[in-house]
């Protein structure tokens, strides 16, 4: 009987098939577009994700338990260099920096500003940072000088310097001294963020350690993973590691940099209302098929009525073949997808403009959609779910028709 049932409904959906293909086209694009939307906005969020952390926090850093929120000087990691070494030897990665940090005023011939100054492993500091990419005039520091700085474009313009202008900066050691120095300007940046070019000069982190009397010491290790997805794991990894290492704390992109993934749960908010609009408009295609459907066949209906059949039979048969036509639907559409948001997940997706930011901020030229089991089907899936919905108003008309009337239905 279920056959049969199958068969009526397959039957059905084909007495209109230009009708029948126009619902499962937009089925089709629908599904194909929220497949290659998603799987684009995972992906963008991936490369903004990099793209923040890698501009200069990385993802993950190895701190004292205080210093995320109380960022004082005397909560340092000892011997930070020998630590930075022996992770890279043991986690079998380059990418893993130490750097100091400090405050001070900074003063030119002309005028005086307060500066962040991070001391930084010049060998090191552009496998975790994409800030050293970024120096516009002159160039970044080198691991065997000493005396020299890279400071930001808006610095530079406040404080009225060049390269090779001296800087004079004076501050608090650890110890509560006094840490002064000079130092020439041998690069400036322009990061495309306001903050980091307008507070922010690096120095090499052996000169940071003694003008500040850090006695070796620093505030953190940063580490760049080779993908998001490394992350977790990798923080995993450290805990154990670092769980007999004078408590290191761990410290997660996310605990870094809180905002980022509070702005990216807006953006997808915001999409999920286009996306909602969208599946709507689908949802109405449904029903006013499936209505038409069984306005046209009244007549047929109530004479299957009057032979005996139930009106819940008839609903079941209704939503068959809402369920076969969104089964085609969904098929076709992710299939559709999946191979669009391949090929571009090899070949990268690029807008016009998008290379020449790419090229001033040292970012990627490319974004690359991350497809990904949710990403194929959760769009489809509440379009199949939000069709199926459509169908149940159609099919409880049937309880309403009566045999004799229904029979008469021109």
């Amino acid at each position: 009987m279920k056959n049969v049932t199958l068969r009526m409904a397959w039957r059905n959906l084909w007495r209109h098939g230009k009708r029948t293909w126009l619902t499962v086209g937009a089925m089709i694009f629908s599904n194909t577009l929220l497949v290659f939307s998603i799987s684009l906005q995972f992906g963008s969020y991936d490369m903004m994700i990099n793209n923040s952390l890698q501009a200069f926090s990385g993802h993950i850093q190895l701190q004292h338990p205080r210093y995320l929120k109380q960022p004082k000087m005397r909560y340092a990691v000892p011997a930070i260099n020998a630590r930075a070494q022996g992770l890279r030897e043991q986690l079998g990665m380059s990418a893993i920096s130490a750097r100091a940090t400090g405050f001070a005023l900074a003063s030119s011939e002309e005028r005086s500003y307060g500066l962040q100054i991070i001391g930084v492993d010049a060998n090191h500091e552009p496998l975790v940072s994409t800030l050293p990419g970024l120096v516009k005039r002159g160039r970044y520091l080198q691991a065997e000088a000493v005396e020299e700085i890279v400071i930001g474009s808006v610095l530079a313009r406040n404080l009225k310097v060049e390269i090779g202008d001296e800087l004079t900066f004076i501050g608090s050691g650890f110890d509560d001294s006094f840490a002064a120095g000079v130092v020439r300007v041998v690069g400036i940046f322009e990061s495309g963020i306001s903050d980091l070019d307008r507070s922010m000069a690096q120095v090499n982190l052996g000169y940071f350690q003694d003008v500040f009397a850090m006695q070796g010491q620093g505030h953190s290790i940063v580490i760049r993973a080779r993908h998001i997805e490394d992350v977790d794991p990798l923080m995993s990894s450290l805990s154990i590691t670092t769980a007999n290492l004078d408590n290191l704390a761990v410290r997660h992109w996310d605990e870094l940099q809180p905002g980022l993934r509070q702005a990216i749960q807006a953006d997808m908010t915001s999409a999920w209302f286009m996306y909602i609009v969208l599946i709507v408009l689908v949802a109405f295609s449904v029903l006013n098929t499936q209505l038409m459907s069984v306005l046209e066949r009244t007549r047929e209906f109530g004479t299957m009525m009057a032979l005996g059949l139930k009106p819940a039979r008839l609903a079941r048969l209704i939503m068959l073949e809402t369920g076969l036509m969104t089964g085609l639907g969904l098929i076709i559409g992710i299939g559709i997808g999946a191979l669009l948001t391949g090929y571009l997940s090899v070949v990268g997706f690029s807008y016009p403009g998008m290379a020449e930011m790419a090229d001033k901020f040292n970012l990627p030229d490319h974004m690359y959609p991350t497809i990904s089991t949710l990403s194929l089907i959760l769009g489809p899936g509440i379009v199949a779910l939000g069709s199926l919905l459509a169908a149940i108003y159609p099919a409880l008309r049937l309880n309403r028709l009566r045999p004799i009337e229904a029979m008469r239905a021109v």
